[in-house]
Formats: C-alpha cells, structure tokens, sequence
C-alpha cells in the first residue's frame, strides 16, 4: 500500500543527504505525490485561489475520509488556466475548504503551502525535486 503523501515528505525531509530525499521520492513516486510537488515548485502553474490557509476546520487525525491520491485530480478546478476559470471564486474557494476539511491535517497543510507556493518541507526544495523527476517542473 502506497503511503500518504505526507508521509513519503515527512520521510524525505528527515533524510540526512539529498541523495537519500530523492531516492525516498522515487521509490513513492505517486501521481497526488508528483501533483504536489509540480504544484509547489513549477512557476507555469498559479492558482486560483487567495493567499493564506483558509477556514476550514481540520479533519481529526484517526477520521480524515480522504487523501491526496484520491483527490488530487481536483487541482484541476484551481489552477488558473483550468476549468475553474468559469466557475465563481466563491464556489472555487468553498471546494477548496472542502477538501482541505477532507484530508489528513498534515496533507492539508501541505495542500496550503503547494497554492502558496511555499517550500514544502525543510530539505524538499525545487533542486531535489528537478533531480528526483527531471521532466516534472517546466518552469
């Protein structure tokens, strides 16, 4: 069973050489996993959503219905550029609280940092990200 990507970023980051961060990231390498990180660290992609963590109220530890690698397929509703353009920004944000509320409060904390575009973790930087996924990051 995969892990849940906050685990695979908890891992890499307590990885003591980069070597070992970027081999932790392939040997996890997830489509949710690879969606974060692009969404972190590739200046093509901006969101469509307002800076800052939103309100939402976190899921509680042992009860959260979801993960990223069932939902990350709804990034594309905030990306700038996709189908959320059309949609009102209010809707927009009120789907993204909803998955916020969905997740592992660890995943959506993440989920904040990747719109922001904020470092991850300590350690999981967009270098070690090109060289685990060199075709990931376009820009």
């Amino acid at each position: 069973m995969a892990r849940l990507v906050y685990e695979v970023i908890e891992v890499a980051s307590k990885a003591k050489t980069r070597e070992e961060k970027i081999q932790v990231l392939k040997q996890n390498e997830t489509w949710a996993l690879k969606d974060l990180l692009r969404g972190a660290y590739d200046d093509s992609i901006q969101w469509n959503l307002p800076p800052g963590k939103p309100p939402f109220e976190a899921s509680e530890e042992r009860n959260h219905p979801s993960n990223l690698h069932l939902q990350n397929k709804q990034f594309i509703w905030f990306a700038k550029g996709g189908k959320g353009d059309e949609m009102a920004a209010v809707k927009r944000e009120a789907i993204f609280i909803r998955l916020c509320e969905a997740l592992h409060p660890t995943e959506a904390d993440l989920l904040c940092l990747m719109k922001d575009k904020k470092q991850l973790a300590k350690g999981i930087t967009k270098k070690i990200v090109k060289e685990a996924f060199p075709d990931l990051i376009r820009k």
